[in-house]
């Protein structure tokens, strides 16, 4: 299956963070990833969301949670 560099469902999201970049999905990674995606104080999530939209940036977030609890 191909998929596009950006992902646009949660198994295009799961493949790219698993298989591409090769980072496990667990709970440690998980909840480090929305504590930061989620904090108003921390620049990452306000450069994610200029480039990539808020709407991705719920989305990112609804795809962690629901890997989270996948696990």
């Amino acid at each position: 299956m191909k998929y596009d560099i950006i992902p646009s469902n949660y198994e295009e999201w799961r493949h790219c963070i698993t298989v591409e970049c090769g980072i496990p999905l667990t709970a440690d990674f998980i909840a480090t990833r929305l504590k930061v995606w989620n904090d108003v104080n921390v620049q990452e999530p306000a450069r994610f969301r200029a480039h990539y939209g808020d709407t991705h940036w719920r989305a990112v977030i609804g795809w962690a949670e629901r890997a989270s609890r996948e696990l």
